[in-house]
């Protein structure tokens, strides 16, 4: 078979491990003579995966005991509404940070439950950096911020504080959760749909603080409320076990490799190397600012005008697909999430270097 290297934003590249393991429990999940696509969610060899991946979870990100790890369904999106809904009363403040595409989607549906603050934006100049000096509200009951912006390539490379002492961060770690470490002390919630850096669609974790939950008095709908999900252990409802079972085995490998400093190393070569290339090449840049630019997400555009499917197909007869860039703002993107191998960026930069060689000037 023809090596492919899938450069795609999400669905994201998953390691081989996990694509093989899967394989075999479609068929027969650890010899039970059935597919894990068949089995109960009540049945102890499930019980046992959720409670592993939880496990792993924990381990990985040193979560600290005080703070749940939650499967849900619905998507980071679902989130953007579950986390004013159950932390905020409609007379309550929440400080968000507009760093991207995402961002914004969830500062309109935080407006549906409290007062919003937007306490940054880059609307303006396109998303192509972070704006760090927040004008946050003194009794804001949290931050929001999205850790790393998918599609215009921007990363919080250090948290910033709250402006209020009890305060804490709420994060959307989509695109870059299990990528590096993280201290928990400032954080009262992170969630993170899979489809990026740890798994299929199909589930999103949330990790929540305890001390956050069972303060609002405003009625929640059983499904949308976390209090639900806590007590059930992500099992009040038919749970997406086949994805949780491919996020287990990412995670497996993910440990195996050294965990989560290994992999921060690993991130930081592969970046360093494709920005590098990109800086020298002659026919293209990337538009971020130095400082903001994410390890897991690299735009690059034309320097000057360029037929961007030709560029893609060069790519894609090299085994380089999905490097197309979002369709707001064109271009390139290169998704170099944990299970991106360096033999992707290797490949991926000997084709800019080929393509600048048939075309520079």
């Amino acid at each position: 078979m023809k090596k492919i290297y899938n450069f795609s934003a999400g669905p994201g590249t998953l390691p081989q491990d996990a694509l093989d393991a899967t394989s075999h429990a479609v068929l027969d999940y650890e010899n039970n003579g059935m597919s894990i696509l068949e089995m109960s969610h009540r049945s102890q060899p499930i019980v046992d995966l959720m409670n592993n991946t939880t496990d792993l979870a924990r381990e990985l990100l040193s979560v600290p005991d005080n703070f749940h790890i939650l499967w849900l369904q619905g998507g980071a999106s679902t989130q953007f509404s579950m986390i004013p809904m159950n932390l905020l009363s409609n007379d309550q403040t929440a400080d968000y940070t507009d760093t991207g595409f995402w961002a914004a989607k969830a500062i309109k549906e935080a407006k549906e439950f409290c007062k919003v603050n937007v306490a940054s934006s880059t609307k303006e100049s396109m998303y192509n950096h972070i704006y760090k000096d927040l004008y946050q509200t003194p009794n804001a009951t949290y931050l929001h911020i999205t850790s790393n912006n998918t599609i215009y390539g921007t990363q919080w490379k250090s948290f910033p504080k709250t402006l209020n002492p009890e305060a804490y961060i709420v994060a959307d770690m989509s695109s870059d959760i299990f990528s590096r470490k993280i201290d928990f002390n400032s954080f009262g919630l992170i969630y993170a749909g899979a489809q990026k850096n740890m798994g299929p669609a199909g589930v999103t974790m949330v990790i929540i603080r305890d001390n956050i939950i069972g303060k609002i008095n405003r009625h929640i709908p059983t499904m949308l409320d976390y209090s639900t999900h806590i007590s059930k252990k992500s099992a009040f409802n038919t749970p997406p076990v086949s994805a949780i079972f491919v996020v287990n085995k990412t995670l497996s490998w993910l440990k195996g490799l050294g965990g989560v400093a290994m992999i921060e190393d690993r991130n930081k070569i592969k970046a360093e190397k494709l920005y590098r290339e990109i800086e020298r090449n002659s026919i293209f840049t990337c538009p971020v600012y130095e400082e903001d630019r994410s390890q897991m997400n690299v735009p690059f555009i034309f320097i000057e005008d360029g037929d961007e499917n030709e560029f893609l197909g060069f790519c894609s007869d090299r085994g380089l697909i999905a490097l197309k860039g979002h369709r707001s703002v064109g271009g390139f993107r290169a998704s170099i999430y944990n299970a991106m191998p360096l033999d992707g960026i290797d490949t991926l930069v000997a084709a800019m270097q080929d393509y600048e060689s048939l075309h520079s000037k």
